[in-house]
């Protein structure tokens, strides 16, 4: 089946095109209609809130896919701050060993798993006096054990890229809960993953800050409350860099985000403004909002995180100091709040933040974001295979390889060839994973020949 067009559709389209700015008409103030279709949304425009806590002996205790990454590291700092009330049983890691022995060491869990199998035998030498020896698996498998591990109650999911959908979803076939810290489990993965978690029950909980705040706004609001998200963008490190000045921007430029600490290719995402676009595919799988009813807006401080507008026009929001551990945190103990130490987690003082303020992106110095419009519109693989030439070309551009402007040009060719020739409507993992790796290639290839990057 041949997508809609994937460059076009919103430029093409006078009402899509005033959505995709944050534009309204009056005619569309009016509550959101929640699709009923498939995908279900993991949150069908409301967060019913439970009506008791639940009760544990001990610490709630978790599986953390990307331990050694920012998100995992955050994690554990978290899991070492509160040991009463959070353990971790099991830890994937990439390839740094050094820092995994000291996690190893530190957290003591059962099972641990290494990307590259030929580095098992060192990591137990390692760690051979260390005082918990853990089972040490490796590769995919290894990662799918690491996830779905029988002590867990609920998986942080911090492996980036389609390398932790096939762990999530073991992960959610042994009924774990999942403190999604990925994006491609939902928009690469959405039309698979979000079927399979309702029917084993799992609550899937966005570590993503905006999805976080959208979240927090959503519990206890009523059935059809919801009219329109409203996800708020720094605006990344060329926020007031003139248009005309970006074709000679470096990555060591793309890489000094004003407000966040985050990994280098999130960080160019911020740049390009194509992690929004991701988040506002995210938003719609995740919230059941269409998406003329998802709206950017740059608020360069960062202490609103996200807002929902409600069906009589009220607006809420959720507050606090750009710092990812809080999203995080919540993931790990909803539906409770857990009392934090001052010292390690500042309270928002309202003096001190100063000025709020807002601005409408501009599609000159951000078109990704009518990219990633239309590819959520598309649907089916199209998103999948946006983020992941997306993934490619920052990885490109990291390397020095392309340019910074390179990086959309890459993306919008990929998109454009795969509507042409592959798109699959409603595909199965096979066929998502299939088309993650077809759209990596496409990318590689296509810049080793110079047919994508401008001269």
């Amino acid at each position: 089946m041949q997508a809609p067009a994937v460059t076009s559709s919103v430029a093409a389209n006078p009402l899509r095109q005033q959505t995709a700015r944050g534009g309204r008409a009056a005619a569309a103030r009016q509550a959101v209609q929640v699709q009923a279709a498939a995908p279900p949304p993991a949150w069908p425009g409301r967060v019913p809130v439970p009506e008791s806590l639940p009760t544990r002996d001990g610490p709630k205790k978790f599986s953390l896919l990307g331990s050694t990454g920012s998100i995992g590291t955050q994690t554990l700092d978290i899991v070492a701050e509160h040991p009463d009330k959070f353990a971790v049983t099991a830890l994937a890691a990439g390839g740094n060993l050094e820092l995994l022995v000291e996690q190893i060491r530190k957290f003591q869990p059962a099972l641990v798993s290494v990307r590259d199998g030929s580095k098992v035998a060192a990591l137990r030498e390692l760690i051979k006096d260390a005082p918990r020896q853990p089972e040490i698996v490796a590769g995919e498998d290894g990662i799918c054990a690491v996830a779905a591990h029988s002590e867990a109650e609920a998986c942080v999911t911090g492996i980036v890229g389609c390398a932790g959908l096939k762990p999530t979803v073991a992960a959610i076939e042994s009924g774990k809960d999942i403190c999604l810290a990925n994006k491609e489990t939902l928009i690469a993965g959405g039309p698979f993953v979000l079927p399979l978690a309702q029917k084993h029950g799992v609550h899937i909980l966005p570590a993503d800050s905006e999805h976080s705040a959208i979240f927090q706004c959503l519990q206890g609001l009523p059935e059809g409350g919801m009219r329109r998200i409203i996800l708020t963008a720094s605006g990344g490190a060329f926020r007031d860099l003139p248009v005309e000045k970006l074709a000679s921007v470096t990555v060591a430029d793309a890489l000094k985000h004003p407000n966040w600490s985050m990994g280098k290719k999130i960080t160019v995402d911020s740049a390009t403004l194509m992690n929004k676009g991701l988040e506002v595919i995210e938003a719609h799988y995740l919230f059941g909002a269409d998406y003329d009813h998802i709206d950017i807006v740059i608020h360069p401080q960062s202490i609103i995180h996200s807002m929902v507008e409600t069906a009589d026009s009220s607006v809420l929001a959720q507050l606090g100091w750009p710092d990812m551990r809080l999203p995080i945190l919540y993931t790990m103990s909803w539906p409770e709040r857990v009392q934090c130490s001052e010292e390690t987690w500042p309270r928002l003082d309202f003096i001190k933040m100063g000025d709020l303020t807002f601005r409408q992106p501009d599609h000159a110095k951000y078109p990704s974001m009518k990219l990633a419009y239309a590819s959520g519109r598309a649907g089916g693989t199209m998103t999948g295979v946006m983020s992941a030439a997306n993934e490619q070309a920052v990885e490109l551009f990291l390397e020095e390889r392309i340019g910074y402007l390179d990086i959309m040009r890459v993306v919008e060719e990929c998109c454009d060839a795969h509507r042409g020739d592959g798109f699959v409507e409603a595909p199965s993992l096979e066929e998502i994973v299939h088309y993650d790796q077809w759209a990596r290639r496409h990318v590689a290839e296509r810049v080793g020949k110079g047919l994508a990057v401008a001269a």
